[in-house]
């Protein structure tokens, strides 16, 4: 029998009920699924079943009673909230899945978490270092936003000497194909190497820059989100995050989304 497609006409029993009601894409948030966003395009395509039925619309409501399936599997919300920090080698891809068969970072994580584990952001195949994973999806949501302008730090090799005035020109902002790149700070360690801070951190921002130059990357590692930064924490390892150092990323979030709102 063919499967019905749930909408939202098909509440209204629902919003007389004592039951609390979750938007369908923030139940998938609290199990872990994905952010809310990520969650949104997971309903759009299709690949998202509530009570056996084929559902399309993020709106639509549930309670704890209802079964979701996502893939074909059930999911339930999380009952520990895991934030982790991984300090991602290159090499690896920060994707749930890789159609050419790359080794994903998530995995790294599997032996020691069961629980579904998404990335906070990405790092590109070729990077190095750190990323967060979490299934809590409001988390994930909050750091994520572009109000929350979180500083991310990174440590960058060239293979040869760099243009003297990159710094500078990367400071001011660049525009490369009708796109705006502009780093919070850069400075030079030495002939060969930058220390970059980014606030908004555009797709591959740092390597296009480079190549607008003319200067060819060896290394790209991250050192540092926000209040986090990688210390002693080697190549493909991990650990949890403090509660402090939690509520510290939250509270830099916090703090920006209110700068920015006293600005206008």
């Amino acid at each position: 029998m063919k499967k019905k497609q749930r909408g939202s006409n098909l509440q209204d029993s629902k919003e007389n009920s004592t039951e609390k009601l979750y938007r369908l894409q923030h139940y998938m948030a609290l199990c872990g699924v994905a952010s809310r966003r990520a969650s949104e395009v997971i309903i759009a395509d299709g690949r998202v079943e509530v009570n056996d039925e084929k559902v399309l619309n993020p709106a639509v409501k549930v309670t704890l009673k209802d079964k979701v399936f996502v893939d074909g599997k059930q999911i339930f919300p999380e009952e520990t909230k895991r934030y982790i920090l991984l300090n991602k080698p290159a090499g690896y891809v920060c994707t749930s899945s890789d159609e050419k068969g790359r080794p994903i970072a998530a995995d790294l994580l599997k032996s020691t978490y069961s629980e579904r584990l998404y990335n906070v952001g990405r790092l590109d195949m070729f990077s190095s270092g750190l990323i967060i994973f979490t299934n809590d999806g409001e988390f994930a949501r909050t750091l994520s936003h572009p109000s929350a302008e979180l500083e991310k730090e990174y440590i960058v090799e060239a293979s040869t000497s760099m243009p003297r005035y990159l710094a500078s020109e990367f400071e001011k902002g660049v525009r490369i194909d009708n796109v705006f790149y502009k780093c919070q700070s850069c400075r030079e360690l030495n002939s060969r190497k930058m220390r970059i801070v980014l606030i908004e951190g555009k797709n591959r921002e740092i390597r296009k820059v480079y190549e607008h130059f003319n200067t060819n990357i060896k290394s790209l590692d991250r050192v540092r989100i926000g209040s986090v930064s990688k210390e002693n924490l080697e190549s493909g390892k991990f650990r949890e995050l403090t509660q402090s150092e939690v509520k510290s990323l939250l509270k830099l979030c916090k703090k920006n989304e209110t700068d920015n709102l006293e600005e206008y």
